[in-house]
């Protein structure tokens, strides 16, 4: 599945880079609003050892890990869903990612400029997803009013949206993100913002994170990751946090042509997972070889490990495990 990480937050609080260290792309950064006027678009790798040792033990001539994209999305303000700074343009670019990255500063400094004149990590927070939440009310407001007109007609499908749509409206009139309705039919047509979940990265020292800030994050059902961007050269951590909070795990291939990691949904099954290979592999599916990883290694290579007793067949009832090397058989 393709994943994509857009990257949100204030004017001067980190992004572009955030966005510099992940992906090694040169990007603009300057000590003002709205350097970055059409988001970046980067590929990141997502870390995984396993790649490797299973490329080294199949001497397999090509690897391919799993990878993320992240969206440098332009700082947003007070008032951008009404079109403030660069407001909705960059709202809209929002809508086609998988997740944010919410970017919070958490760090003192007189040299680098805040919007809001004074540093409070709470208040930003709460004027991003403040945005966010008005953006899509407008949103939901208008698609209620289509559904209510389509369930006179007898619509069933307009009946069922409108009922939703009508919890998701009170959910929203109250400033809260609406992240559990985000398998919605309704939500996923729409590609709601406050749908979206979001981890948060808190640029500064883990010293500077308050008890109110972690309370805060807790609250909005969010995992954070702390990293002084100026000193950062790496953020693996960003990128496993974020296969966490979209439940998402990762089953590999490996063979002589190439060893490669796919990403799925933690719950899916062996046929699902062979959709991600191919479409027809799903329809198709009739079988898949599996073994774990480490037991893979261990044994030394397919025919030891079934051998070993470690190398299973299973069906179409199988749910993928985080690790799982599979061989798909199809029709």
């Amino acid at each position: 599945m393709k994943l994509a990480m857009g990257i949100v937050g204030l004017p001067n609080v980190g992004k572009s880079t955030l966005f510099k260290i992940l992906t090694a792309k040169p990007v603009m950064i300057a000590n003002y609003p709205f350097c970055t006027i059409d988001p970046n678009v980067g590929v990141v790798t997502v870390p995984d050892e396993r790649v490797a040792r299973l490329a080294k033990l199949s001497n397999s001539k090509k690897t391919v890990p799993a990878v993320m994209e992240f969206f440098d999305i332009a700082g947003l303000v007070r008032g951008a869903s009404k079109g403030e700074g660069l407001g909705n343009a960059f709202l809209s670019h929002i809508k086609e990612v998988t997740a944010i990255t919410h970017v919070v500063r958490i760090f003192e400094s007189t040299e680098i400029t805040h919007v809001e004149n004074s540093l409070n990590p709470i208040r930003d927070i709460e004027i991003i997803n403040a945005e966010l939440i008005f953006k899509d009310l407008d949103l939901v407001e208008k698609r209620l009013k289509r559904a209510e007109a389509e369930a006179k007609t007898g619509q069933k499908a307009a009946q069922k949206d409108a009922e939703v749509l009508k919890k998701m409206l009170v959910k929203l009139n109250e400033g809260s993100l609406i992240t559990e309705f985000a398998d919605e039919p309704v939500a996923r047509e729409m590609q709601l913002l406050t749908t979206k979940k979001q981890i948060f990265l808190l640029n500064g020292n883990e010293s500077e994170v308050t008890p109110e800030l972690r309370q805060k994050i807790a609250s909005l059902g969010a995992e954070y990751v702390v990293a002084n961007l100026g000193e950062a050269e790496a953020l693996p951590e960003l990128i496993t946090g974020a296969y966490r909070t979209l439940n998402l795990i990762s089953f590999l291939t490996t063979g002589e042509d190439e060893t490669r990691a796919w990403t799925i949904r933690q719950g899916e099954t062996a046929p699902q997972a062979a959709g991600a290979i191919h479409s027809d592999f799903e329809k198709k599916f009739i079988r898949a070889e599996v073994v774990f990883w480490e037991d893979l290694i261990n044994a030394g290579g397919w025919a030891q490990a079934r051998q070993k007793g470690v190398l299973r067949t299973e069906g179409k009832g199988y749910v993928v495990r985080d690790g799982d090397v599979m061989e798909i058989k199809h029709g």
